[in-house]
């Protein structure tokens, strides 16, 4: 299935900004060592490729997911083959005594890329989840970073999002606290990072439930009020790659905004997925009917559909990939902008958020409003938006 002409579009963002760099991205990578970490998710996998593809030195993947490994490593295997130089992957978690011991035994990486995240808006539902993803989008950051200092990396790539400008969610603002943390250590080593919108049909994504919903023949269910941008995963790998080969210490990449990157619906979305299976969405009125009427529509070449407007916790109402106050670099690729950093960082902040986290988890007991309360300490313009429903007590 044609996944950009799903998401409205014709051509691939960064087709030139490659082609324009690639002799040089190829020497860069065939003479260098990488590890992923995270490597096994739908961006993890499209990094992967685009590194394993220009046959580097060294290539070790590391993912807690066991069977997105497999798959990943089938999946290379079946299209690009075999390389000569060191391809390893490892089934380990990063947070783990397995991970360090790993990172002892050799560790010697050019360039380290950290794809690792909870991303799931629905993951600060509870306070026990929001502060797994505290652990997983900080700790593990930090922890890796320095990691990868001791060892001498030359550089630490680590994926944000479009939703940590301007956060309005736990999971936005946990990606802008760790761009925090990445600053202070900006000091020690080299940093990029990315922001990007969302990657059609990525692991959990609604897109790919609707994958799920087509095979388990059940109805589809999106909002109709909410506009987003979407990357397709071989974009998500090029825009990491070319930040992490290329991005200055402490850019951030994003896409640029043109003709070829528009807002689009996901209920837009899911009318040109169903035609393209060639059937027609039928509106229902509730969840009840669209359960009721799966059994007979589809017989009849049509699907029964649930578009509603968006009434859950930390939903956007809009995607930025920057902020105002932000200096931009929008010269130097064709669409890729670049936000540049200088050094600024409050290590009284960090510090306190730290010891805080620290501390919560001696007690073995925690709320979601004192985790809220912190985030807000971080950043004091944060727009959390609670309105008391989950994604999770949806269809």
């Amino acid at each position: 299935m044609d996944q950009l002409r799903l998401i409205g579009r014709e051509k691939e963002l960064f087709v030139n900004d490659i082609k324009n760099h690639q002799k040089d991205l190829e020497g860069i990578v065939s003479s260098s060592t990488f590890l992923v970490l995270g490597g096994a998710g739908t961006i993890g996998q499209a990094v992967t490729k685009e590194i394993f593809k220009r046959s580097p030195l060294k290539l070790h993947v590391v993912d807690i997911s066991e069977n997105n490994m497999v798959e990943l490593v089938r999946d290379l295997r079946s299209t690009y083959g075999y390389i000569s130089g060191d391809f390893q992957t490892f089934a380990l978690d990063i947070g783990s005594i397995e991970y360090d011991a790993f990172i002892e035994s050799d560790g010697k990486y050019d360039y380290v890329l950290n794809l690792s995240a909870l991303k799931h808006v629905r993951s600060e539902k509870d306070p026990f989840t929001l502060m797994r993803m505290i652990d997983v989008n900080i700790f593990n950051t930090e922890k890796t970073l320095n990691q990868a200092i001791a060892k001498g990396s030359r550089k630490y790539f680590c994926v944000s999002t479009d939703k940590a400008a301007n956060p309005v969610n736990m999971m936005g603002a946990s990606k802008r606290i760790m761009e925090m943390f990445l600053m202070r250590k900006s000091k020690e080593i080299k940093i990029s990072t990315a922001r990007f919108a969302n990657v059609a049909f990525s692991d959990g994504s609604l897109l790919y439930g609707f994958e799920k919903r087509i095979q388990k023949r059940q109805p589809i269910v999106a909002p109709n009020d909410i506009k987003r941008y979407f990357v397709v995963p071989k974009e998500s790998g090029e825009l990491c790659l070319m930040s992490c080969i290329y991005g200055e210490n402490r850019d951030i990449f994003f896409p640029k905004l043109n003709e070829n990157l528009h807002l689009i619906s996901f209920a837009d979305i899911a009318v040109k997925y169903l035609n393209n299976l060639s059937y027609k969405p039928y509106l229902c009125r509730d969840e009840q009917e669209a359960r009721d009427l799966i059994l007979s529509l589809p017989d009849k070449n049509q699907w029964p559909c649930l578009f509603t407007k968006s009434d859950t916790t930390g939903e956007k109402d809009f995607e930025e990939f920057y902020t105002e106050k932000e200096v931009l670099d929008l010269n130097r690729f064709e669409n890729l902008g670049i936000i540049k950093n200088d050094l600024l960082f409050d290590d009284e902040k960090l510090t306190l958020f730290e010891n805080t986290i620290v501390d919560l988890k001696k007690e073995k007991s925690w709320t979601k409003d004192q985790l809220v309360e912190l985030f807000f300490t971080m950043i004091p313009s944060f727009g959390h938006k609670e309105t008391g429903k989950y994604l999770d007590q949806k269809m």
